[in-house]
């Protein structure tokens, strides 16, 4: 009765909900990692068809999904300033001519987020994963799963099982500390494994990039309630609270106070955050290298090249670990890099399209009678098809794809890696 109970509340969300998380374009999609799940656009991919020809089969998956949308972790420091600013000022917003998209302010603002855990959509997020999984490859299964050791990300792995699975499923879910591997391709950094792998690179470029858009908005919304005295800590305040309402809730009154081209300057703030935390700004090429753990997995996995492959891997980790393995894979990379100082509208490193939360990566080997020859390869990040460009002139470029072999070949920089060689040893400072 009780399982019942969950299952018909997950499965049911108010129509606000449904908007934000069905539409094909939503400014509310675009929070960078923090974003809504949704389908993705990728960049250079409207042309890709999504579906195989019909003589081709998926003989082997290996999905790499993040856990779904959570509360605030290092944030709600800025929530609760906030907070507290209003709470300080509530004889002047009383007695305020409030605009409309203000108006909520009257009754005041607190938020309920709880740091760190998995929300409801989260869950539900998860579990509907799950089924389209299984309703996409009813013929493949597995009885075991694979999860880093933080607590949201074993819950969503346990709601996409009951998604996939159904109910008292004879399957197992294993952290990443309890196996034998030197290094997971799930959680191969930051830690021993590379200590000079560090977050702060991706602190310093929010803060650049935070003094251009920042004092813009907080002039404006302190026009608009004079006597506040809103700072631009209160501001990332209100967008973070945007943000982590509509991951817990569905809905936040903040998201209506900013105008679209501030929200697209906060996007930015987030894609400067992880391409300067663990992709492509990050020094000392350390992403790729740390991301080719990842990629000689999957090429181990897809080769069969130890005589022990499954058809169906089911992992889960974080927006870290698909953004380390895009990153040894040169994907979604911007020539010139970002730069903190100057928004980029055209960039093809986009979180909020790359690793949103509940972000799915997944990983088709398959076969086909007379369309190609031999194993292929493609990739389908968030329901759509991230072409695989690292092949050049062997990709396909109706289906994204390209065959096994030229995909090994191609990945040469990952393959002539190992774990504490030489060059991961000088690059992690091991």
């Amino acid at each position: 009765m009780r399982v019942q109970a969950i299952l018909s509340l997950l499965s049911s969300t108010a129509p606000y909900v449904q908007d934000y998380f069905n539409v094909t374009h939503n400014v509310l999609n675009h929070f960078g990692s923090i974003s809504p799940y949704h389908r993705a656009r990728h960049h250079d991919a409207s042309e890709i068809n999504s579906e195989l020809p019909i003589d081709c089969t998926v003989d082997q998956v290996m999905l790499m999904h993040r856990h779904g949308s959570r509360g605030p972790i290092g944030e709600h420091r800025y929530i609760e300033r906030l907070i507290q600013t209003l709470h300080n000022a509530t004889n002047v917003i009383q007695k305020a001519e409030l605009p409309h998209e203000l108006e909520f302010l009257r009754t005041g603002y607190n938020s309920s987020l709880t740091p760190h855990n998995l929300t409801i959509l989260g869950r539900k997020e998860l579990f509907d994963h799950g089924v389209e999984f299984a309703l996409n490859y009813p013929h493949l299964t597995t009885n075991v799963i694979l999860s880093s050791d933080s607590g949201r990300v074993v819950e969503s792995a346990r709601w996409f099982a009951l998604g996939f699975f159904g109910l008292d499923p004879d399957v197992r879910i294993v952290t990443v500390n309890n196996t034998d591997d030197p290094v997971s391709w799930i959680t191969p950094a930051p830690g021993p494994a590379c200590p000079k792998f560090n977050y702060n690179f991706g602190r310093q470029a929010t803060l650049t990039w935070s003094k251009h858009y920042l004092p813009v908005i907080t002039d404006r919304l302190n026009t608009l309630l004079p006597g506040v005295g809103f700072t631009e800590d209160d501001v990332h305040g209100a967008l973070f609270a945007c943000a982590y309402d509509l991951a817990s809730h569905g809905a936040s009154p903040w998201c209506g106070v900013f105008l679209p081209e501030e929200l697209a300057n906060f996007e930015y703030e987030r894609d400067l955050l992880m391409d300067a935390s663990c992709a492509y700004a990050l020094p000392d090429n350390m992403a790729p290298l740390v991301g080719t753990v990842f990629v000689n997995k999957l090429i181990e996995r897809f080769t069969d090249s130890k005589g022990d492959s499954r058809p169906l891997y089911l992992e889960f980790g974080h927006d870290v670990t698909i953004l380390l393995a895009l990153s040894a894979l040169g994907l979604a990379k911007d020539n010139p890099p970002l730069s903190p100082d100057e928004l980029r509208p055209g960039r093809k490193f986009r979180t909020s399209e790359l690793t949103p939360f509940a972000a799915s990566m997944v990983w088709e080997k398959f076969t086909c009678t007379s369309s190609y020859d031999g194993p292929q390869i493609r990739l389908i990040l968030n329901d759509a098809t991230i072409p695989l460009t690292i092949c050049g002139q062997g990709m396909d470029p109706t289906l994204g794809s390209c065959s096994l072999d030229t995909f090994v070949s191609a990945n040469h920089y990952s393959t002539d890696i190992r774990f504490r060689d030489k060059t991961w040893n000088a690059t992690c400072g091991v």
